[in-house]
């Protein structure tokens, strides 16, 4: 049962370009990326050394036990929800719903590595190696007391994750829904990739004739999610309105995409036909964009398949060209993007000067932030390993 709109009342932000949307956006809009040579571990046995890594910053939530991830959730669950009294939080009509991927492994990797280098003496508590550890632990912090579930689904999880909390609210389950994702990056998923010669030694350059691969990076994105009356009845801001979600399945390989884009397609039809709306009502797409020889050219024919002739002229950014790619955390700092995009009526740029590559045929914002119109449909893709799909469609609100 829809029991109405949706809004988006808030938002957080955790990442290497900083903490809290407000620095990321600034430093988005300047089209500066922040991949870096990576220091967390040793890379002298992996064939890059680059990622985007979040600062061990003072800003961060801090608390025994906590893993990195999770200390990325809770700030920026903290900030979404600074205008929320904390009595809506506390109570059986608020929801956790988050996406998540690696769990506190690299703590698990460094307990490891220092037992198996002959380490005797104590070590620092280990955090709980489990998926579920930053959604459950923003229950915890806020002290939430109704709904709370995680989605591991790879790179769509934060995205999935989105869904459900839609879902929810429109039930008429809960009123209000804490939804995003967080990673943290860890030397087993940066030897994965690495093993499958997807990660590029320089920072990744989504759209563009010369893309090698991804860059990884880590980080957390979050919503405060309201039903439309609940927002109203406290007289909260209203930033836009989340219009629909939209999944589906490639079936087609582990981890290569459809090359034709078609379960990809089959998601963005799914939501623009949940929202009600039609193609030519979407301004704007905050791609999957990973940057790799495979997927921009699958996430580009998935788009003209559902934009037709308009593709050529339709704004396309991907956040990732700016931080990264934070895996099960993905589509929920690139929500808050889309969100302040629409806020702000600007896409941000991708990072570096490079030109579109022709053969994909997308109109690529390149070096400066591109204006939009006063009311904006955002569309926000990720395409995932397995072939799994999810994209969100936010839009403009109109009192």
């Amino acid at each position: 049962m829809n029991r109405g709109p949706v809004v988006v009342t808030g938002v957080g932000a955790v990442s290497g370009l900083g903490i809290g949307a407000d620095a990321a956006w600034q430093r988005a809009l300047a089209g500066r990326h922040a991949i870096a040579e990576l220091r967390l571990f040793p890379t002298t046995s992996h064939r890059t050394t680059l990622a985007s890594v979040v600062s061990d910053d003072a800003d961060l939530v801090r608390g025994r036990g906590l893993s990195r991830g999770e200390r990325f959730a809770c700030t920026a669950a903290s900030e979404a929800v600074r205008t929320l009294p904390a009595t809506v939080l506390r109570s059986a009509r608020a929801g956790v719903f988050f996406g998540s991927s690696t769990g506190a492994l690299f703590e698990a990797e460094r307990w490891l590595v220092a037992r198996l280098s002959g380490h005797e003496g104590p070590l620092a508590p280990l955090a709980a190696q489990q998926n579920d550890g930053p959604g459950t632990a923003v229950a915890r912090h806020l002290a939430v007391r109704g709904p709370v579930a995680t989605w591991s689904t790879a790179c769509t999880s934060s995205n999935v994750a989105l869904g459900a909390a839609l879902d929810a609210l429109h039930s008429g389950e809960i009123d209000v829904a804490l939804a995003g994702g967080a990673d943290e990056l860890c030397e087993t998923t940066y030897a994965g990739f690495n093993s499958l010669r997807a990660v590029d030694p320089q920072p990744t350059r989504p759209f563009r004739a010369s893309r090698s691969g991804l860059s990884l990076g880590e980080g957390a994105g979050v919503l405060l999610l309201e039903t439309l009356d609940h927002a109203r009845a406290r007289g909260a801001e209203i930033l836009c309105e989340f219009a629909a979600a939209g999944r589906s399945c490639d079936a087609h390989h582990v981890s290569a995409p459809d090359p034709d884009g078609r379960g990809a397609a089959a998601a963005i039809r799914i939501a623009l036909q949940e929202a009600g709306l039609a193609p030519d009502d979407v301004t704007f797409v905050n791609a999957h964009g990973t940057g790799t020889p495979h997927n921009d050219p699958a996430e580009a024919n998935a788009l003209r398949a559902v934009f037709g002739a308009r593709t050529a002229t339709l704004p396309v950014t991907s956040s990732k060209s700016l931080v990264g790619h934070l895996l099960g955390a993905a589509g929920g700092l690139e929500a808050v993007f889309t969100a302040l995009s629409i806020v702000h009526r600007l896409v941000p740029p991708l990072a570096g000067d490079e030109p579109a590559d022709p053969a994909l045929g997308l109109d690529v914002v390149l070096g400066a932030p591109r204006g939009l119109p006063d009311h904006n449909v955002g569309l926000s893709t990720n395409l995932a390993f397995g072939g799994n799909n999810a994209v969100v469609l936010l839009r403009s609100h109109r009192p």
